[in-house]
């Protein structure tokens, strides 16, 4: 078993590529790995373009979500997104919070600091910092944000609970987070936990979807509640690399699934919390039961 350094190396490895790989290449893959298919269709990521504050030349293709629609951001706020790419939601995220607002991506791929702050200086946006750290032990003091979004990221870190105390910490009293990431239903074929390349691809080093929200409980945030939820297909030319027919006819009935889900919680408002907050969990959208972006269009 690699140990979270390992795991960690494996990632900025991987993601120092996808900085200079096309958004169109990284859509036929598992956020941007070498696991590619042939089939013609979007894996993870969600259409941005009709999103205000959108800039093409900063989406990698790289999301499984999109966070900054559901994140309730108002003008003036201060956002931190995590594992913050080539920009993407950054830029999304400051139109939000307008000229007044703040929006802080953090990152630990130099090549993908590098690359959000020739978009963000391109652009002559003053008000977005790009900020090299680990979103495990983030360079940002506490109470910080009033926003926290991240897209597709929390499942590539070793420690989730790490992850969620951490956005705890930074989120002021009263703030809330909105985070798109890739979570389990059942357990998936050895094949696909074992290999480096996926986990790299957004898909083994994700956990449990009771699991995933337990840390965010456990983290202390209230009011926690599933925004959206849409199935994860791997295309069949892909998960031969993989598994074999069985393993692939088994994960197409669903006996066990990946599945992306849009988060949404809330820090208390009070500076200490005496109890912890009840789970509430709350479905507002649920995608299609199709392949996302297939053929069919479900997207």
């Amino acid at each position: 078993m690699k140990t979270e350094k390992e795991l960690k190396d494996i990632v900025k490895e991987s993601y120092t590529k996808v900085a200079e790989q096309t958004k169109d290449y990284n859509l036929s893959t598992c956020c941007g790995t070498s696991a590619q298919t042939d089939e013609n269709y979007s894996i993870m990521a969600e259409d941005y373009s009709k999103l205000e504050g959108y800039n093409e030349d900063a989406d990698l293709g790289l999301g499984c979500g999109l966070p900054t629609q559901f994140a309730q951001i108002s003008e003036g706020d201060t956002v931190i997104d995590l594992g913050s790419g080539a920009g993407n939601d950054a830029f999304v995220a400051r139109h939000e919070t307008g000229p007044t607002g703040k929006v802080l991506g953090i990152d630990f791929t130099p090549a993908m600091i590098n690359k959000a702050r020739i978009n963000a200086d391109k652009r002559g946006f003053n008000n977005v910092e790009f900020r090299e750290g680990d979103i495990d032990d983030m360079p940002v003091a506490e109470n910080t944000a009033d926003v926290v979004v991240s897209n597709c990221v929390l499942n590539l870190v070793p420690n989730k609970q790490k992850v969620m105390n951490e956005m705890f910490r930074v989120i002021k009293p009263g703030g809330h987070f909105s985070v798109s990431d890739i979570v389990l239903k059942g357990k998936l074929p050895e094949g696909l936990i074992n290999d480096s390349e996926m986990y790299a691809g957004c898909v083994s080093g994700a956990i449990q979807m009771d699991e995933y929200i337990q840390a965010i409980e456990n983290a202390g945030f209230k009011n926690i509640q599933i925004q959206k939820e849409k199935i994860i297909q791997l295309p069949d030319d892909m998960l031969l690399k993989y598994l074999n027919a069985a393993q692939i006819e088994e994960l197409k009935e669903r006996k066990t699934g990946i599945f992306s889900i849009t988060v949404y919680g809330e820090k208390d408002g009070k500076t200490e919390t005496s109890a912890k907050p009840k789970l509430q969990l709350r479905e507002l959208q649920t995608a299609n039961e199709g392949a996302c972006c297939g053929p069919a269009g479900c997207c």
